[in-house]
């Protein structure tokens, strides 16, 4: 009965402010009620005589800057307001609404309504209720009216009173930053984010910095992802969400153990307190038992038309078959050339006839165009066609695929990058075993080898660590010459797994072979582990080194909270301050892990 209540109240209300509309007067409104309205409540008249004037005075009129003219409520014994004549106790007195009128109801019926200059004048007004707002801008939100639903919720927490926030804001603010991200506008997130954390209400601030360490953790910067993760438990220890983000983080971090020995922790904690519905405690057991594996079928499962293929694909890729021998030759001068064979042609063919996007020849990661629009086609026809992988240009296009979209996420190694690394690292072994050689990029198809290489590499940094940097020194073993800047790389890894020495020799580049762009990471590096090593004079000239290569990034390195600089688009200059950045962002946590390191530094800047 309620629902019926629902639909004829908005039903009505729809047509009563298009009938306000006309000239913003009362009797039109009442004349409208009594010709056309009863058609909307189920032909009640004394119904839609009582409900015009309960509207009318929630109706923001533009003839007063937005504001209402509400009716005085009338006595028993005075004349009804329906303006038929009567007493109220003998008309719109005795009627019965099934149901309760929304304070709300118009205003959130006039936002969706107005467009342009009215709507500005509106929302500028500052007289649109809270809860009008919130459902206005999620309704626009869902129907795809992305700058309208922006407008609508800016308007709602652009507010010196946080307290009238409804609790149902919460929905409403995680919209409006996806928002923000999706249309390009960061300087508003940022501001977003930093008024809700300094003056939100507790509720929000919660979700504030969940979903800054996310935006942390999406960018790589796993420092400051820590800290907002503390922050949030901070603010609300109790939050199941704390759980799913630690686990993340971890496994960002490579602790993949002590991800496990954590979400057995909150599932102890979380589950003793019983305030968790069967779902969120089901999903925690699960997460308990295996982070990574819990963490990418959530993945699979929220990526709606890709989870069938997605899961497809990852059970075709376990059992693949051994891939096939390619065509490889030794040039006389040593170089090792693979070509492909008339059979691969044919396979590439058919694989580019519905995979809508081809590699950049000029970027060793770029793909032409975006391939996931038309993902639910693809990957059903690579399914199909197995035999497709037999051709690098083929495990090429898809390895740079996955790596644009599930690259950063470790929990999808295991499934998606370290059976495809595997394929590559087959046909490795036969270039290899050709004998004494460079693979050279330009030479041949090698191209393909090697960018699918680095993609993988770069795929399973993070979920699969080992197996990363074993394929990237075996890539560095066939190309010397460090093409694919797998050195800093490999390096990286290295200090992560504190086996030091190994990433000091690494530091240095092959006799007569310049540093190159990763000059300032290789410096660093190879500063941090000579003060693991306890050989801090090396070090000392390593970061002088380092100094003259980048004169911002031992200072930028040691400030615990130094102004961001936006997100830059490709390589950064070096010695710029976004080089600085860069490597802030991405090693920063390791030398904070390492006791001492950064005061060691801090000292070394200071005697400067």
């Amino acid at each position: 009965m309620l629902a019926v209540w629902v639909e004829q109240l908005l039903g009505f209300a729809s047509g009563a402010l298009k009938a306000i509309r006309q000239d913003e007067r009362y009797p039109t409104l009442m004349a409208w009620a009594r010709k056309e309205g009863p058609t909307l409540v189920g032909g009640n008249l004394p119904m839609a005589q009582a409900l015009a004037p309960e509207l009318w005075s929630q109706t923001p009129l533009e003839r007063l800057d937005f504001a209402t003219e509400p009716l005085a409520r009338p006595g028993r014994n005075e004349p009804c307001w329906c303006d038929s004549g009567r007493k109220t106790k003998e008309c719109c007195g005795t009627v019965r609404l099934p149901g309760p009128v929304p304070g709300h109801l118009m205003w959130m019926l006039s936002l969706r309504e107005w467009k342009g200059s009215t709507l500005k004048a509106a929302l500028a007004s500052g007289r649109a209720p809270a809860q009008g707002l919130l459902e206005a801008g999620l309704i626009a939100a869902e129907t795809g009216q992305r700058g309208r639903a922006q407008q609508i919720l800016e308007s709602l927490f652009d507010r010196a009173d946080w307290s009238r926030l409804p609790e149902q804001a919460e929905p409403a603010f995680e919209i409006l930053i996806d928002l923000y991200h999706e249309r390009g506008f960061h300087r508003k997130r940022e501001a977003l984010l930093d008024a809700v954390l300094e003056h939100g209400p507790l509720f929000l601030r919660g979700v504030a910095l969940e979903r800054l360490c996310l935006m942390h953790l999406d960018a790589d910067d796993l420092d400051s992802a820590r800290a907002a993760f503390v922050r949030a438990q901070q603010a609300l220890p109790d939050s199941p969400t704390l759980a799913y983000i630690e686990a993340m983080l971890l496994l960002h971090e490579g602790h993949e153990q002590e991800a496990a020995e954590r979400a057995r922790f909150w599932f102890r904690r979380l589950a003793r307190q019983g305030d968790l519905d069967p779902d969120q405690l089901e999903f925690l057991a699960d997460l308990a038992e295996n982070p990574g594996a819990t963490l990418a079928e959530q993945l699979l499962n929220a990526e709606e038309d890709l989870a069938e293929p997605l899961a497809s694909l990852q059970a075709l890729l376990e059992v693949l078959p051994t891939a096939p021998r390619l065509q490889v030759s030794r040039t006389d001068e040593g170089r090792l050339v693979y070509r492909q064979s008339d059979r691969e042609q044919a396979l590439v063919t058919a694989w580019l006839a519905c995979f809508p996007a081809e590699a950049v020849s000029e970027s060793p990661l770029g793909l032409e165009d975006d391939p996931w629009p038309a993902a639910g086609e693809w990957l059903a026809e690579l399914c199909a066609h197995p035999e497709w992988l037999d051709a690098p240009a083929v495990l090429q296009g898809l390895t740079l695929a996955l790596t644009t979209r599930f690259g950063s996420l470790p929990w999808m190694a295991p499934s998606l990058f370290a059976p495809l690394a595997e394929r590559l690292e087959r046909w490795l072994e036969q270039v290899a075993a050709e004998g004494p050689g460079t693979l050279v990029w330009d030479d041949g198809d090698n191209a393909l080898l090697m960018r699918t290489g680095l993609a993988l590499v770069v795929g399973m940094e993070r979920g699969a660590r080992q197996h990363s940097r074993q394929l990237a020194e075996r890539l560095l073993e066939l190309d010397d010459h460090d093409s694919l800047g797998l050195r800093e790389l490999v390096l990286d890894q290295l200090l992560r797994d504190g086996r030091d020495s190994e990433a000091l020799a690494i530091s240095y580049p092959p006799e007569g072979e310049e540093l190159g762009e990763a000059a300032l990471s290789l410096l660093l590096g190879r500063a941090l582990a000579l003060f693991r090593l306890e050989c801090p004079d090396e070090g000392a000239q390593a970061l002088e080194m380092a100094r003259r290569h980048n004169v911002h990034a031992l200072t930028l390195l040691c400030v615990e909270k130094p102004r961001q600089l936006p997100a830059a688009s490709g390589a950064a200059e070096p010695g710029s301050r976004a080089e600085a950045w860069q490597y802030r962002t991405l090693m920063r946590d390791q030398w904070r892990a390492t006791p001492g390191a950064l005061d060691w530094l801090q000292a070394w800047l200071d005697a400067r």
